[in-house]
Order: structure tokens, then sequence, then C-alpha cells
């Protein structure tokens, strides 16, 4: 986006500069306070415009890394992506650049004396706009970054993300088909010769192209299986995936394979929601760990983990098994309710021995999420997380006043669970 914008100034610059070369002092000359500057005036003020925008871009640079440095230290250094990836930080680093690179361009074309004068007024006005407008964007940047470094801001954005990701991927909300879907047991597979597939490079793996793999199998009449799952990292000539063939595979389809997976550096959301999950989880650690004790912060991180898991609850997901004309095609590893409920809740529970407010607050969002499904196989993951957290709290809780409250939770939720969900009540209409 800076480039972009800087591109964008240069443009205007030049289109500006021969804008006043043309003939158009006739009407240039009826508004002289605005466009009469002369040439040591239009130079002076055009130099005094590009050496403040140099400073102000070194101020948002400088405050745009204070916060990076706060953020990773205060909540997790994984989070610094959205800040890199800001559209209101880029903007404003591109306007500021934009701004000083209009500022050289028309003061080049300033002439005085020997050289012939010429000066462009409206490109010099509209350079004085430019700066007046950079005035604005620095105020918005402030009140931007004081506000982005805020838990709330960031574990909110991080939760959106994962909820665009989550639409995205599991666009399905078929209720009637949560029992038969999460209840199938795969077809046998008969016995069959499986070879390797390495993995070209090291990394995480990003994403699949889910279809090409299918398209793959089916060419070849084969099996494809997943070895290694979106988000786990992979080392290269290790294996990578699984082909049923009875010769070994050759360089083509080992690559068509390689092709198939994004491999990078870091993790991402966009097939990836358990990555959104692990971020805000990292930062209700931070918030738990003894050196910060942040309660709030870690409630906020109870909180927002709740709306993707309610978010998740109605959802139908995608089978590992996947067939093309009846014959099997694909094994993929894929993601379950159980498995995001676990990433979600597990360690922010082993951390919070002791803690009422969190094991309170956890209690209400699995209160919430048991609203959400109708699906026995996910209630019956809901009611494991409530007993384990009715154990930790045996285990650590000895105040009698503090335990009373917690099993009045705990009852108030095993009432929810073993009652009607909300979407069952609102398809009877009641």
């Amino acid at each position: 986006m800076p480039t972009v914008i800087v591109a964008f100034s240069i443009v205007l610059a030049i289109t500006l500069i021969q804008v006043d070369s043309a003939e158009n002092d006739i009407w240039l000359a009826q508004w002289p306070h605005l466009f009469g500057a002369g040439a040591e005036g239009a130079r002076g003020m055009l130099s005094t415009l590009a050496g403040s925008m140099m400073s102000v871009m070194g101020i948002t640079f400088s405050m745009t890394l204070v916060a990076l440095a706060l953020v990773a230290n205060q909540y997790t250094s994984r989070i610094l992506r959205n800040f890199m990836r800001s559209t209101v930080t880029q903007a404003s680093l591109g306007i500021f650049a934009g701004i000083f690179t209009y500022c050289l361009i028309v003061l080049r074309t300033i002439r005085s004396g020997d050289e012939g004068i010429f000066v462009p007024g409206l490109a010099v006005f509209f350079g004085f706009v430019l700066a007046l407008g950079g005035v604005g964007v620095l105020i918005f940047f402030i009140h931007h970054i004081a506000s982005s470094i805020q838990a709330s801001s960031i574990i909110a954005s991080v939760a959106q993300e994962t909820i665009v990701a989550i639409d995205r991927l599991f666009p399905d909300k078929s209720e009637s088909e949560f029992d038969k879907d999460e209840n199938q047991v795969p077809r046998p597979i008969e016995k069959r010769n499986w070879h390797v597939i390495l993995a070209k490079k090291s990394g995480y793996i990003q994403s699949l192209d889910d279809d090409a793999l299918l398209h793959l199998a089916q060419d070849r009449n084969t099996i494809a299986r997943m070895e290694c799952g979106i988000g786990d990292f992979v080392v290269q000539n290790t294996v990578l995936a699984s082909l049923a063939l009875e010769s070994p595979p050759d360089n083509e389809t080992i690559a068509a394979i390689n092709v198939c997976y994004e491999i990078g550096r870091h993790r991402t959301v966009e097939q990836d929601p358990a990555f959104g999950i692990r971020e805000i989880v990292d930062v209700a650690l931070k918030a738990l760990s003894p050196g910060v004790n942040d309660i709030s912060t870690a409630v906020i991180c109870v909180d927002y983990l709740a709306m993707i898991l309610a978010r998740l609850a109605p959802r139908k997901f995608p089978p590992s098994h996947r067939y093309v004309g009846g014959e099997l095609r694909v094994i993929v590893i894929a993601p379950s309710f159980s498995s995001l409920l676990a990433d979600s809740y597990d360690q922010i529970r082993r951390s919070a021995a002791g803690n009422v407010a969190i094991m309170m607050r956890m209690l209400g969002a699995l209160h919430t999420i048991a609203g959400l499904t109708v699906s026995p196989n996910r209630r019956l993951a809901l009611r494991e997380h409530v007993q384990w957290i009715a154990e930790l709290a045996d285990r650590s809780i000895e105040s009698a006043h503090d335990r009373s409250l917690i099993e009045q939770r705990l009852t108030h939720v095993r009432d929810a669970l073993e009652a009607e969900s909300v979407l069952c009540i609102r398809e009877k209409g009641l």
C-alpha cells in the first residue's frame, strides 16, 4: 500500500505540474493570494513541508516499533502480524511518504532568474493542502495506536479474523446432518501399498488445495492420504502425504502433490482456525502467569474463545474421508469440534487452579455453547470439560464460599446440557 500511494503522489505531482505549464496564467491570476507565490517563497514552503513529513515519518515508525515491542512483551509475539498487516498503519506511512515525494518533485521544477521563471502555483498550493491532510492523518494514527494496543482490541481483532475463516471453511449449518456425519464410521479400506511423498521444503503447512488433490487422486485412480495436517510443521525430506499405488510414484506426481500444499515460515488463519484460537490462548496463558497476573485479560480471552466456539457449534465439519462416485479418493486430517474445544480451554483450565473468576467464566462459556448445538457428541465433549473444571475446583479451591459458587454454576451448566438447545426451541417455534 505505501508503494501504491507513493506512485500515485508522483503521478499527481507530474499532472499538476503539466496543468501549470499550460496557458493557465489567466485564471490562476484571479486568485493571487492562493496561487501567486514567488519562486523563493514556494521553495521555502515546499522545503519545510518535505522536512516536516520526514520528521513525521520518523515519529510514525518509532510509535509503531514501540507498539510492537509492547504487544510482544505484554501479550504474545504471534499477534505482531496483525499490526504489520494493519491497513491504517500502512496507509499512514504511505501518505507521509507520498507527501514527501510530492514535495520533492514539485520543488525540483521551480525555476527563477537565468533559468527562466516557472512557479507551478497550483501544484504548490496542493502541496500545502496535502500537508494539512497529513496533520490530520498523524492525529488519527496516534489515536489508532492508542486504541489498538488495548487487550480487548487485540483479542477482538484475532477473534474476528478467526470467525471469518470459520465462515469460509465451514459454511454448512445443516443441524439434521450432525449425528449422521459425526457418528459415521468410514468404510474399511482394502489392504494397499502405500508410497510416501516427501516434502520439498521445511515449514508450516499454511493451506491445502483440496480440489487439486482430489482431482489428482481421481486422475491416477488412487487414494491420497494426508500425513500432516494444516498448521503442522513439516521438515524437508520427511513424509508429507501417502499414495496408494502398485508402484512408486513418478517425479511428476510427487511434484504435483507438493504443489497442493502451501508451506511457509509462519502459521496463518486462512485455513487454520486453530491458529487463531492458539493466539488467544497464548494471551490468556501469559495473563495468568504469576509474573503478569492479569485476570481481566484472561477473562476477555475466555469470552472471545466462547464467541469462536459458539460460531463453530452449529456448523457441519467436512468429513475426513472424501469420496468421488462412491470411490474413496482422499483421506485428510480434518479438525473437529472436540479438538478445537480442547485447543481453546485445556491449557487455560490447567493454568487456572484456584482461580474462581476464570472457572466461573469458563463454565459460563460452556453454558452458552451448549445452547447452540444439538449434536450429542458435541454435548458430550462439553460435559467432559464441565467435569474437568469440577475436578479442578475440588482440588484447588479451599474456601467454602467459593466452592458453593462453583457448585451453583456447575448445576446450572449441567441442567443446560440436559435441556433442549436454543436451536431446538427455535425449530419448534417456541
